[in-house]
């Protein structure tokens, strides 16, 4: 990956074919651009693709799923309209599978189990909230976890998302009273100021927009803290869960 003028780190390539681009898309940086001004997602993989494949004139790259800023992990791209469409289309049917890793401060009294929340968007604040079911505005919002391991002040835990509402972890999981580590804006009253949020997407399955094959692809958390306070196998074993279950 070639690098931005601002420091921007490398994006490493999970798959790449003619059709699409699956990456690791690194923390605190937008998938799109912003008006923070900052390097984005879109601008940086196209002018990869550019150069690496020596493209003239503008390269066409379809965003058809979004990532927070603060959050990492595997993306997929469209690298044609065609794709775009149809990984769109995937996406508006839940046919793409999103499975998350987290650290949560705080312990689920369930080690297992799923959070049906309604949720409303204020725009302005750009928050999320819980609201009550009808209110005008709110959207059902729907995951499965699983906690992983726990040190009784902290879990590891894997999410399986069945809708894809803004801040839909961060939100359910504070809800429960299990904020994401790091979690500015849901975990305030138990987060330090600088701390990374703990979220990062594990997992994307979905058809591919050509073939319809099932097409895999697999993040694992960063080799720092927190996600570094658990043991190896514990990652070993959550990889196995990743490459071989549904």
């Amino acid at each position: 990956m070639h690098g931005d003028v601002r420091e921007v780190p490398p994006v490493p390539v999970l798959l790449e074919d003619n059709h699409v681009l699956g990456v690791v898309k690194p923390v605190n940086i937008p998938v799109q651009e912003d008006a923070s001004g900052d390097p984005d997602m879109l601008t940086l993989l196209k002018r990869d693709l550019k150069l690496r494949h020596d493209k003239p004139g503008n390269v066409f790259l379809g965003l058809v799923h979004r990532l927070d800023r603060p959050v990492g992990g595997a993306m997929v791209f469209a690298k044609t309209s065609k794709g775009a469409s149809r990984l769109s289309d995937a996406v508006r049917t839940h046919a793409i599978r999103k499975t998350y890793a987290a650290v949560t401060n705080g312990v689920p009294h369930q080690r297992e189990g799923r959070l049906v929340d309604y949720l409303l968007k204020d725009e302005r604040s750009n928050t999320v909230s819980v609201v009550p079911k009808g209110t005008p505005g709110a959207k059902e919002a729907i995951l499965d976890y699983v906690v992983l391991a726990d040190d009784g002040r902290r879990s590891l835990i894997r999410v399986e998302l069945h809708t894809g509402r803004s801040h839909q972890i961060r939100v359910q999981m504070s809800r429960l009273g299990c904020p994401l580590f790091g979690d500015q804006k849901y975990g305030a009253s138990q987060t330090k100021p600088g701390e990374q949020i703990a979220l990062w997407s594990v997992r994307l399955r979905f058809p591919h927009p050509i073939t319809k094959a099932s097409t895999l692809l697999i993040s694992m958390p960063p080799a720092v803290a927190p996600w570094t306070q658990w043991p190896d196998n514990v990652y070993k074993l959550l990889r196995d869960e990743l490459e071989h279950g549904e």
